[in-house]
């Protein structure tokens, strides 16, 4: 039995028979150079996952991620599910419902209704998620295949390989009118989200498409309004040109949007 000792053990057994041989180092070295370091006993080997496949998005309806967050009922330890899916390239929420259960048929579901809303059967080809078992569930992967829309998921207890799902929940439970307390039914459950949801995509002016609604970014208004964007700050400048030390603000409209980065590759590119 000492023989499957770590030198984490060893060391200290040692010392406790008045002997010093070595440091826990020099016997992890040891067993490095012996081919000894490595996983033991009847554990399943820990496995390397790699980081999902990047997509890229042109337009709208082409790759859509989405994720559950609970919200709190009026029963301590039961919750409401709150299901959202967003399309990548537009940050507009395209389809979402509250359930009192957490399950695949209930997602598939929702990715039907959406698909059916945003007519996109023939433009949708990725669906990116968390690896959670209702995101992976037997029925939600037989819609995908029926869609012929590639799943997608994130690496195990990485939240940032679902980075857009998780800002979105960030921004639904920051929003000043939210009931941190719970909500007292479904129904107003319901309501709540129904007019985030509302105000998400046809008010909130979103960062990352250049602070206009995804609603207008979705449907292609937002090149009209970059555009007149653009034309005040020049006259702006014009108007009263030293108060500008260089170019006026770029509102230049985001081109393709792209989930789950190849940063390795942007870095290679760098050093090139």
């Amino acid at each position: 039995m000492r023989g499957s000792l770590p030198p984490s053990q060893i060391v200290p057994i040692l010392a406790d028979q008045g002997q010093f041989l070595a440091s826990e180092s020099s016997f992890y070295r040891l067993l490095r150079g012996a081919n000894e370091q490595h996983d033991r006993g009847r554990a399943k080997p820990r496995q390397k996952r790699a980081k999902p496949d990047e997509y890229q998005a042109s337009s709208p309806n082409q790759c859509w991620t989405w994720d559950v967050t609970w919200l709190k009922s009026p029963v301590n330890g039961m919750f409401y599910y709150l299901y959202m899916m967003v399309d990548v390239f537009s940050r507009k929420i395209t389809a979402w419902e509250v359930h009192e259960t957490e399950c695949g048929e209930l997602a598939t579901q929702l990715l039907r209704r959406g698909v059916m809303a945003e007519g996109c059967a023939a433009t949708l080809r990725c669906l990116h998620a968390d690896n959670g078992a209702i995101q992976k569930s037997s029925t939600l992967r037989a819609a995908l295949e029926w869609l012929g829309v590639s799943p997608s998921y994130s690496r195990p207890r990485v939240s940032n390989d679902n980075a857009i799902s998780e800002a979105l929940f960030r921004t639904t439970k920051y929003r000043p009118d939210f009931p941190h307390d719970g909500f007292e039914s479904i129904e107003l459950a319901r309501q709540w989200c129904a007019a985030f949801v509302h105000w998400y995509n046809e008010e909130h002016k979103h960062s990352t498409i250049k602070f206009v609604t995804p609603g207008q970014r979705h449907r292609g208004e937002d090149i009209q309004v970059l555009a007149k964007r653009d034309d005040v700050y020049r006259h702006a400048k014009a108007a009263n040109p030293s108060r500008w030390s260089g170019e006026t603000r770029h509102w230049e409209r985001p081109g393709t949007m792209t989930l789950n980065p190849d940063n390795t590759r942007e870095k290679l590119e760098k050093v090139a």
